[in-house]
């Protein structure tokens, strides 16, 4: 029985290892500053309370099935593979600024297995390393754009209070290359099929819809305007919340269960450790030597090693330049495995559905976001 249990743990530890991390922080900190009334404030309940919202409401819309539907749609006029590719990657770029780049990627991927499934196997085989490759830098990449594309997006955003304009402005030069590189690697890729036809041996039910979901559909789409207008600070995120906590315990209460709770304590424990570390004088001075006049750089470089999400946690305790977080840890996302969580999707889905595969995967895939983030740092250095 010990045994059993002490291998739960391990396979914890090694599945949400981002929140061992940071509890662990979070507790060791607390050592250096013992808990009292401050502590309370450490925590961005607003931040919470609008990324549970958001994951919420997405779960639901996945349900409903109605991204899915979307994709098939699109789909059944595609008749080349450089259609193909252009059509799998676009989705995931243009979703993940509205469902966030793991929605996307988590609708998608599997969609795009299923697809490349239907043609024959050697195109299937050439196609499906390059193409979740090119989907896992299309999500984090047009994710980047909005507020709500990414979970450090929506705290940096909240935290620093700048305009929705100023935001989508600070980051549009670099979505804008961003789907212009995509757009050229994706025909490249697409043109070594010679314009041939797909051969798909089956086609998509033309008749799936969402008969019988409609109302869903609708109340979801209501929830997600009502978590724009909290995001930009038009509604309080107390009522949003509320809201949305009836709304889906009332229509369909498994949905709650899909809303990714190791993620909102992920941001609870560094809450609670950069809350704590400021209140050392010595690590915060410190800190803010090396991050002041290099957010951005440092930025990138921290999101290499713990990820972009937590990068953007940890360094905002130091420094006010949120402008410059917020495009290090956007670019930051590219780059290793680990730099974008949400990378750790696709790779999860190729390893299970290709495992002998993976090595071919990891190299196509550092060789790929290498290049990205090449040509954005390059255009950060132009007009940063």
């Amino acid at each position: 029985m010990k045994k059993g249990f002490f291998n739960r743990m391990i396979s914890f530890v090694k599945t949400e290892t981002v929140l061992c991390i940071a509890l662990l922080l979070a507790a060791v900190s607390a050592f250096l500053v013992p808990p009292d009334g401050a502590y309370v404030e450490y925590i961005d309940f607003r931040t919470l309370a609008i990324l549970f919202c958001l994951m919420g409401v997405m779960a639901g819309h996945q349900e409903v099935g109605v991204f899915r539907l979307i994709a098939e749609r699109l789909l059944l006029k595609v008749k080349i593979e450089r259609q193909l590719v252009l059509i799998l990657v676009a989705l995931c770029f243009f979703f993940s600024m509205f469902i966030t780049n793991d929605v996307a990627l988590i609708t998608f991927v599997p969609f795009t297995f299923t697809v490349l499934k239907l043609m024959n196997p050697d195109q299937a085989h050439r196609l499906i390393i390059p193409v979740v490759v090119l989907q896992t830098v299309a999500a984090n990449l047009g994710s980047m754009l909005t507020p709500v594309g990414n979970p450090q997006n929506l705290y940096l955003y909240a935290k620093s209070g700048i305009s929705i304009g100023t935001f989508l402005w600070l980051m549009f030069p670099y979505a804008l290359l961003a789907l212009v590189l995509l757009t050229v690697w994706c025909m490249v890729l697409g043109s070594r099929g010679k314009g041939s036809a797909l051969g798909l041996s089956v086609s998509f039910d033309e008749r799936t819809s969402l008969t019988g979901l409609r109302w869903k559909l609708s109340v979801y789409l209501v929830l997600f305007v009502l978590c724009l207008l909290t995001v930009v600070r038009v509604i309080p995120y107390g009522a949003t919340l509320l809201i949305v906590l009836a709304a889906l315990f009332l229509m369909d209460k498994k949905v709650l269960l899909r809303v990714d709770y190791s993620l909102l304590f992920t941001f609870v424990g560094f809450f609670v450790f950069i809350g704590n570390m400021g209140r050392i004088p010595a690590f915060y001075h410190f800190l803010q030597s090396v991050v002041s006049g290099n957010e951005t750089v440092t930025a990138i470089v921290a999101s290499q090693i713990i990820s972009n999400v937590p990068a953007a946690l940890l360094l905002s305790g130091f420094t006010d330049n949120y402008s410059g977080l917020i495009v290090g840890t956007n670019l930051g996302g590219l780059g290793t495995l680990i730099a974008s969580m949400a990378s750790l999707i696709s790779y999860k889905y190729v390893v299970r559905e290709c495992p002998e595969r993976k090595g071919a995967y990891l190299g196509y895939f550092t060789v790929t976001n290498i290049c990205f983030l090449a040509a954005m740092v390059i255009l950060y250095m132009m007009i940063g």
